[in-house]
């Protein structure tokens, strides 16, 4: 009965998505929804796609292992991305009416970094994309009590996302994404108060996440502690902002006000609610100490469902079922979308420059469907994989190899293509250097990117006005000579 009604629920987003399809009339109603998105739908929209598998499933487990220092790089960091975002970084990149994040690039260093640029972003929504499609194909698993696979589940995961984001875009994501965040709200609400109760009240879950130093957040005063701790923080807070799914938010608002307040407003809500799963698997530890216990060890990601599965009577199941849905829904189709129009606008785009809008929308559409194939090939291939270690290792791509490039370029006007070139390029060589080298476990891999990343800029940008400024002399002295 439970998974007719979850079946039931993916019909229903399929045809709300299909319904709102009818409004993609060109490549831009399907890219930014036709810049006509208001405040609280760009709200919902931000919220939503933060709010995946990682924020229900992940960072519960992380919390309960290590405590709020474990997730300081996601809800922490990841809100407060959003945040960042809304004050430096939406009222810049809104007026200037661009597709993609990496037509920035394209405007301010040129072809080469545009395309570079490009590749780095698509390539780091593998790991994201996969990570809710895993916990899609954990859904059904779990749901039908074994008899649909992982990998079944997958498919049919992705099979609903993709029926409506491939038709409806932009259009389609942001007002599924506005209904499933009002399930995902509600439904957890519901469910945290009932499992509060079911462990003799909320104060007692607190009392046992006090007792076992949960709500530790800052890290010991050891300097290697402290290092680790700042590359966890800034992993998806800065990772995050050259990402095309949070520029397509702001750049689908339909005036500044709404660009720059809705990923604030969306960001700190994200904070607060991400604190709704964390309270619930604390509970866990309450209703069904033994079995919490285990799982913990074995694979804490299944702690929730199984509490839901095992202890809570069926009503709370479909609320919990249909909130985790949305979740993962919201999140990858947002995700999905992201990365296909960044290389149909950016790369696809290059080889056939005199295309139609027509032509251009159908290169989109066919993009999103391979990028889905090889997402659900990955994700696949990933089985077994940390759903926020898939999350994490995501954004440190974008962190090494775009975010000083963007932050440069938008705040300092000396930055320069070959700055840009040499902090991607020092960025991305110095983080695999760290990533796969004992360096790495002495120094975070992605803190160490980042700096080589704004070295490189600074090099390179300083570098060229010195060569500039030299030329000038020599001519000086000649022309007096």
């Amino acid at each position: 009965m439970l998974l007719t009604l979850v079946i039931a629920y993916l019909l229903v987003t399929i045809a709300i998505g299909l319904l709102a399809a009818k409004r993609v009339k060109n490549s831009a109603d399907f890219a930014i929804a036709g810049r006509h998105l208001p405040l609280s739908m760009i709200v919902t929209t931000t919220f939503a796609t933060w709010f995946g598998s990682e924020t229900v499933l992940g960072i519960p487990a992380k919390f309960v292992n290590n405590g709020l220092h474990g997730v300081v790089e996601d809800p922490f960091g990841a809100g407060s991305c959003l945040i960042l975002v809304g004050l430096f970084f939406a009222a810049k990149l809104y007026r200037m009416t661009l597709l993609t994040i990496s037509d920035y690039f394209r405007e301010r260093y040129g072809r080469s970094v545009e395309v570079i640029c490009s590749i780095i972003i698509m390539v780091s929504y593998l790991g994201w994309v996969s990570a809710q499609v895993t916990a899609l194909g954990l859904v059904f698993n779990v749901l039908s009590d074994g008899a649909i696979s992982l990998p079944v589940g997958m498919v049919i995961g992705v099979v609903s996302i993709l029926a409506y984001t491939l038709f409806g875009g932009m259009w389609s994501v942001a007002i599924t994404d506005f209904i499933q965040m009002i399930i995902l709200v509600v439904g957890l609400s519901i469910l945290a108060v009932f499992a509060g109760q079911q462990a003799g009240g909320a104060d007692k879950v607190l009392a046992l996440a006090v007792s076992q130093d949960m709500f530790k957040f800052w890290p010991e005063p050891h300097l290697k502690d402290i290092l680790f701790f700042v590359a966890s923080a800034i992993t998806i807070m800065l990772g995050s902002i050259p990402q095309q799914d949070v520029f397509q938010r702001v750049m689908s608002a339909n005036n500044e006000y709404a660009a720059t307040r809705g990923p604030v407003i969306g960001g700190i809500f994200y904070i607060l609610f991400a604190f709704v799963p964390m309270f619930l698997v604390v509970s866990a530890l309450i209703i069904m100490p033994e079995q919490a216990t285990q799982l913990i060890q074995d694979d804490p990601q299944k702690v929730l469902p199984m509490l839901v599965m095992t202890q809570m009577p069926f009503v709370m199941q479909v609320l919990f079922f249909g909130a985790l849905l949305s979740a993962i829904k919201s999140c990858a189709s947002a995700t999905l979308l992201a990365p296909s129009v960044t290389f149909t606008e950016n790369i696809w785009r290059q080889f056939f420059p005199h295309r139609s809008d027509k032509q251009e929308l159908l290169a989109m559409r066919v993009t999103v469907l391979v990028f889905s194939g090889l997402v659900l090939t990955y994700a696949i291939a990933m089985q077994g994989s940390s759903i926020y270690e898939m999350v994490s290792g995501a954004y440190q791509v974008t962190l090494v190899g775009a975010f000083v490039p963007l932050a440069c370029g938008l705040y300092w006007q000396k930055a320069t293509t070959q700055g840009a070139l040499l902090s991607i390029v020092l960025g991305l060589l110095t983080w695999l250097l760290f990533t796969f080298t004992p360096a790495g476990q002495e120094f975070p891999a992605q803190l160490a990117g980042v700096l080589a990343s704004l070295t490189g800029m600074l090099m390179g940008s300083w570098g060229r006005q010195a060569i500039r400024n030299q030329h000038a002399s020599h001519h000086k002295l000649v022309g007096a000579a």
